[in-house]
């Protein structure tokens, strides 16, 4: 089978990249045959293949001549098992996925920074907001970008769209973000902490297209009227003039005490993981960083958190 990765195609049903057999080019559509040499793509349960002529894929003759499972079509693994990003996908092939929180962290799109020099002439533009990262499954839970449910009250998800899945943040405004996670980490909702957040939806990442025909899916879901949704709204998007325009957006939004913006390729595909169409535009320099360890306070902080 060719290399795999996440796509997303139209009609919500997700399926996987293929890089052909022939002349090596990563086909990102949905195409029935390589772009640049012809070579064909078949489809057989579920495995994908090139062919060209009358000659089968390697991988294919290989497996006929039984040298290779077909369990270890996946190549994700040294093992030959699926990696969680395309077990990920094939989970929810054809219908709603369904959610048990380790699929999520592979349907997020993650930002890379913004460097000052490529010009975003076009790309839609919005403010980063302080907030919470979370994914709506469409089935009634929200999710954390890590994948652990957010113990929201029904009153709060009952009107979101059932079906759709929506990534977004729940924010309860500028400078506010502790005081969201102390509201969304609690086991038991805070009913009346709950009524100060929102969740700004700004992809809906099984819709396939750009983001603005993404946007446009989630608005007629039920964003078109405010009043069906009290506690969710789109977040607003403006085309960038370039980078001028962006310094400028930049400079307005911390005056005012935002944290920064976002900058959203149009046309792109979504993509999960770290993608280049997806910058994050900050004055202060920011990195992320995996906790190996904690060590206890002592004295009259012995009940808490010591050091990371």
């Amino acid at each position: 089978m060719n290399a795999a990765k996440t796509c997303l195609p139209p009609n919500n049903i997700p399926t996987i990249m293929w890089t052909c057999d022939s002349c090596t080019l990563e086909n990102e559509t949905l195409v029935t045959a390589c772009t640049v040499c012809g070579a064909e793509r078949l489809v057989m349960e579920g495995v994908e293949e090139n062919m060209t002529g009358a000659n089968t894929s390697r991988r294919a003759e290989k497996r006929k001549a039984g040298q290779l499972s077909d369990s270890s079509d996946s190549r994700d693994t040294v093992d030959g098992s699926e990696s969680p990003k395309k077990r990920a996908v094939r989970s929810c092939r054809g219908k709603a996925p369904t959610f048990d929180g380790s699929s999520v962290p592979n349907l997020i799109a993650l930002a890379k920074s913004w460097d000052g020099k490529q010009n975003p002439t076009g790309w839609l533009m919005s403010e980063k907001l302080d907030g919470m990262r979370a994914l709506w499954d469409g089935q009634g839970d929200l999710w954390s970008r890590a994948g652990h449910k957010v113990i929201a009250p029904d009153w709060f998800k009952k009107d979101l769209p059932q079906g759709m899945v929506l990534d977004g943040e729940l924010f309860m405004g500028r400078g506010a973000f502790q005081d969201l996670m102390r509201v969304c980490r609690r086991h038991v909702p805070d009913h009346e902490a709950w009524k100060q957040v929102i969740f700004v939806v700004f992809d809906a990442p099984l819709i396939g297209g750009g983001l603005k025909a993404r946007l446009q899916a989630a608005r007629e879901s039920g964003f078109n009227n405010s009043d069906s949704l009290p506690f969710a709204r789109l977040h607003p998007q403006t085309v960038c003039r370039g980078p001028d325009h962006v310094r400028k957006v930049l400079a307005e939004v911390q005056a005012e005490g935002g944290e920064g913006l976002m900058l959203r390729k149009a046309g792109a595909a979504h993509q999960s993981g770290r993608t280049s169409d997806l910058l994050k535009v900050k004055t202060q320099d920011e990195d992320e960083a995996l906790v190996t360890g904690h060590q206890k306070g002592s004295g009259k902080h012995s009940e808490v958190l010591g050091a990371l």
